[in-house]
């Protein structure tokens, strides 16, 4: 018999990978957050992204760790950290490849849709594509406790649902793209390795299937 000590430990290590992952993420941001209450958030402003400007289209990768005000990263990052850790803890590697695609999509969406005369900054539009992820991966990669978890997430945080319409004030344009990012980034890294072997013939078989062949052989057919 296959012994699941092993597969446990890996899980098990991944998770530790993905909480230290996400505290060091979270340093950064609020070591930014520092950075840019001293300069009267001019990082906001300079680094976010300002839509239809192509001189701000690199400000798509940069825009995530900034925010406006110690309410705003204080806001994010609670589900940051919640669902990050829960996207993350089956493998950092992939986690770093969805995260990669969210941004681009979240940013993008932004940078094509949102009002030209505001700026966006803020990692709310991160925080939705973790959640979208999380409520797809398990239903794509066929693991019943992520199915449980992304059940379990749809209804603790049901209101995150509220984000995605338009709202005053609010840059629900990079909510919504960073959610169909999440979506998209659980069928895009879904799990393909998952090969269906035949299994193996029992040894009874073995010596009747060899002893058939003998006798079509003896048979001359």
């Amino acid at each position: 018999m296959e012994a699941k000590g092993p597969t446990a430990e890996i899980m098990i290590a991944e998770a530790r990978k993905a909480l230290w992952v996400m505290v060091g993420a979270l340093a950064v941001i609020w070591t930014i957050q520092i950075a840019n209450w001293v300069s009267g958030y001019t990082l906001s402003y300079e680094y976010g992204i300002q839509a239809w400007n192509p001189a701000s289209l690199p400000d798509i990768i940069s825009a995530p760790f900034l925010h406006w005000s110690w309410a705003h990263i204080e806001a994010n990052s609670g589900p940051l950290f919640i669902f990050g850790f829960l996207s993350a803890y089956r493998g950092v590697r992939k986690f770093l490849s969805v995260t990669g695609l969210i941004i681009l999509v979240s940013g993008l969406g932004a940078w094509f849709t949102a009002n030209p005369e505001a700026t966006g900054a803020g990692a709310s539009g991160v925080v939705f594509g973790y959640f979208g992820y999380i409520l797809v991966r398990g239903a794509f990669d066929r693991h019943l406790i992520d199915i449980v978890v992304g059940v379990v997430m749809a209804l603790c945080f049901a209101y995150q649902f509220a984000g995605l319409l338009p709202q005053e004030g609010i840059g629900w344009q990079a909510h919504l793209f960073g959610f169909l990012g999440g979506l998209a980034g659980g069928w895009i890294f879904r799990e393909r390795n998952r090969s269906r072997r035949t299994p193996p013939t029992p040894p009874q078989q073995q010596g009747s299937r060899s002893a058939l062949l003998k006798e079509l052989d003896d048979l001359g057919l």
